[in-house]
């Protein structure tokens, strides 16, 4: 098949047409021509198998070129292909070698010194012994007879030589695969190095270094991905949308606020949602602090502690969320957009975050999960005595009495609109008389 405007055209009869006027055609037809049968002809050797009567193969590089790059596209293991693809390159530079010290040693005559291949009877073993004997070579082991002829000598310098540049250009693909080895692992991971090189600079102890090393020994181990904005945002929305859906979607429903809404509506809310994740003893969120934020628990234990930052009041599970109460507005709520609790992480806990202004998006939209929340939080604000019943009545007092302000504000304002409409209506009657009323009195003149 082949690609037209990005999706795969799979007909026969059209890959067939582009195929015979490409210029591949051509020469595929010219890479399987039987050239070998050449040999038959009177005058040439009648030497079976001729190496140089098949090199119309060669004309097949371009399509393995081709192919492997494809196969590179493709493969989970692009890094394990490529080590493979250069093993590959690898011996067959070596066979080649070989295959050229055979033919130069039938040449100057099998065995004649020790330089050449010996006359083995076995061709496996003369095989052998030329494979081992370019292998030392282009290795630059060293460890091989010294040249005799001139030819000799040319052979082994060019061998040397090109020994040389194999291993810098060994050298370059693997240093070139254990760069984009670590660039792929710090596209999704963190590095801890350069928090460790601070802390070391200021001079602060080595716990703290220790945790800031076992969280991220935690995110590798259980693969969390913290930095999933930065790997998404090259693409289109709607993709990051159906990525991000079929990762966190499945966790997401199990927050019971989430359960009775919509599939497309969750697709989009997950974009706004951030992944972070909590060592054990880490506070995230203070009594007292401005709330930025509120958190959905996808995974671990919360615990409500007291002033104490010991004592368990409470213990937050799975698919249950918190801070909603700083950043909605309740009315009567004395703590105002302050954190009403402190939250300690027992464990390692992975959290989804939404910020104030996603917050005030989704709510906007669904007036249901507002309700929802406003409910539980007001529970929660009794319960802890930061309820205001006098203000929250006043508060809905003032709130009614506004909105039958507004209703008849706009109850007036269409009064004054079907004046201004009747008023409209009399001055264009009004012109339209005195137009008629002008064009008589001119017909008269």
């Amino acid at each position: 098949g082949f690609l037209e405007d990005g999706i795969l055209v799979q007909d026969v009869n059209r890959t067939r047409r582009r195929y015979l006027g490409s210029w591949t055609f051509p020469w595929d037809v010219m890479a399987v021509l039987p050239t070998e049968l050449l040999c038959l002809l009177p005058g040439l050797p009648r030497v079976p198998g001729v190496p140089a009567a098949r090199a119309n193969r060669c004309l097949r590089v371009p399509r393995l070129f081709e192919a492997f790059d494809r196969c590179e596209t493709r493969t989970g293991w692009p890094n394990a292909f490529r080590m493979a693809k250069l093993m590959l390159y690898l011996l067959l530079g070596i066979h080649w070698h070989a295959c050229l010290y055979f033919a130069l040693s039938a040449h100057l005559g099998l065995g004649v010194d020790p330089w050449v291949c010996p006359s083995f009877t076995r061709l496996l073993r003369r095989y052998l012994h030329s494979f081992y004997f370019s292998t030392l070579v282009l290795a630059t082991v060293g460890d091989t007879p010294a040249p005799q002829r001139e030819e000799e000598f040319l052979f082994a310098t060019t061998g040397f030589l090109l020994a040389v540049l194999g291993f810098a250009t060994i050298t370059g693909n693997i240093s070139t695969v254990i760069v984009n080895l670590s660039a792929a692992d710090a596209a999704f991971y963190p590095d801890a190095g350069p928090v460790r090189q601070y802390l070391r600079a200021r001079g602060v102890g080595g716990r703290l270094a220790g945790r800031v090393v076992r969280w991220h020994q935690h995110l590798r181990a259980q693969r969390k991905l913290p930095a999933e904005r930065e790997v998404l945002r090259h693409l289109p929305r709607g993709l990051q949308a159906e990525v991000a859906a079929s990762v966190h979607l499945a966790a997401l429903r199990r927050v019971g606020l989430f359960r009775s809404w919509e599939h497309g509506v969750l697709r989009q809310l997950v974009l706004r949602l951030r992944p972070q994740v909590f060592g054990p003893g880490e506070f995230v969120c203070r009594r007292g602090d401005v709330g930025r934020e509120m958190y959905f628990i996808r995974e671990g234990h919360l615990a409500v502690v007291a002033e104490d930052g010991v004592t368990q009041l409470a213990v937050l599970g799975e698919g249950l969320y918190f801070g909603e109460i700083s950043l909605i507005n309740i009315k009567g709520n004395t703590a105002g957009n302050r954190r009403t609790a402190n939250i300690l992480s027992i464990g390692y806990s992975d959290l989804f975050c939404l910020g104030k202004e996603d917050l005030a998006e989704v709510l906007t939209e669904f007036p249901s999960a507002r309700a929802a929340m406003e409910a539980k939080g007001r529970e929660l604000l009794l319960r802890m005595g930061k309820l205001d019943t006098g203000a929250e009545a006043a508060a809905m007092a003032a709130e009614a009495e506004a909105e039958r302000r507004l209703q008849g504000l706009e109850v007036a304002l269409e009064g004054l609109q079907t004046r201004a409409a009747r008023l409209l209506a009399q001055l264009e009657a009004s012109a339209l008389r005195m137009a008629l009323r002008v064009q008589h009195l001119e017909g008269r003149l």
